[in-house]
């Protein structure tokens, strides 16, 4: 088994007639395979990701934006913590975006994250995102007050307005040389609730729970309409969506991680060739070196 079988199939290519009900939080694709297996694979990716990577940095011509969109225990920072964990440092930057500062309410959605777009040759990382704003602000449209819209702006067709900014916003992106792999890491509410008892019962896991966790599993059919409605309006060639299966956390880790190296790979990265005057100072550097005592 390679790890390429773990791609594709749950990228949301016909966006039109995207169901939410229809995609199984708890699939794994029929696969019953071993922790070991599971994890080589996925050290397997993690070894591919890591040489895409170092080429990405030094061709220096790419960027590349990975968004994670998911409902609270789904997995966002385990899954980037696992597959992001071969990449050096140098050429890979992680931002997650939390409650908003009164800064960043000042200005227009997009602007907190604007801000941290990846450059090229590097890889960056949303841990949610401007997503936020036709997600958690539509389920709790009191948030818009706080963005001091003028009034006559929040109509019935600020979501649909939204969903046009964001295309337009990934299509320029991807335009001007970025890459855009979108990732809704599906959790079915049984597991979310497994997962909260476990950070309950286990002293270490206290600090990730909240209660506002609870709170918001009540409006769990809201979001789940959100996000169908989102992915709808927003899953285009150049800025795909993939709605992976969360319950099973080596599943989900696989197909994020073969997703990444498959769309680096088409890319076709390589390294800079010096040729000429820079190829000519090369043999020249080689040969003084090799002269020293």
């Amino acid at each position: 088994m390679t790890l390429a079988k773990f791609a594709k199939r749950y990228r949301v290519d016909d966006p039109d007639s995207f169901r939410i009900k229809d995609w199984d939080p708890g699939d794994t694709n029929n696969l019953d395979i071993e922790k070991k297996e599971a994890k080589d694979l996925l050290e397997e990716g993690v070894k591919r990701l890591s040489e895409l990577q170092e080429r990405l940095y030094a061709q220096n011509r790419w960027s590349v934006l990975l968004i994670f969109q998911a409902m609270d225990a789904a997995g966002k920072d385990s899954v980037i913590k696992h597959v992001m964990k071969g990449v050096n440092p140098q050429g890979c930057d992680v931002h997650s975006f939390k409650q908003p500062s009164q800064e960043e309410l000042d200005h227009d959605f997009m602007w907190r994250t604007s801000r941290r777009l990846p450059e090229r040759g590097r890889i960056g990382i949303f841990n949610r995102s401007y997503y936020e704003e036709v997600l958690v602000v539509r389920v709790h449209p009191g948030l818009l007050e706080k963005e001091k819209m003028p009034a006559k702006l929040v109509t019935k067709e600020i979501w649909q307005e939204r969903f046009k900014d964001i295309r337009a916003f990934e299509r320029y992106l991807a335009r001007n040389g970025t890459l855009i792999l979108k990732f809704f890491l599906h959790v079915s509410k049984e597991e979310q609730k497994r997962r909260f008892l476990e950070r309950i019962d286990e002293a270490s896991k206290n600090w990730k729970f909240s209660m506002g966790d609870v709170e918001e599993r009540k409006l769990w059919a809201k979001y789940m309409a959100a996000y169908e409605d989102m992915i709808r309006h927003t899953s285009r060639p150049e800025a795909p969506w993939h709605v992976v299966p969360a319950d099973s956390k080596w599943f989900t880790r696989l197909v994020v991680a073969a997703e990444v190296v498959q769309a680096l790979d088409r890319l076709g990265l390589q390294y800079p060739k010096v040729t000429g005057a820079a190829r000519r100072e090369l043999e020249t550097a080689r040969r003084i070196l090799r002269k020293e005592r």
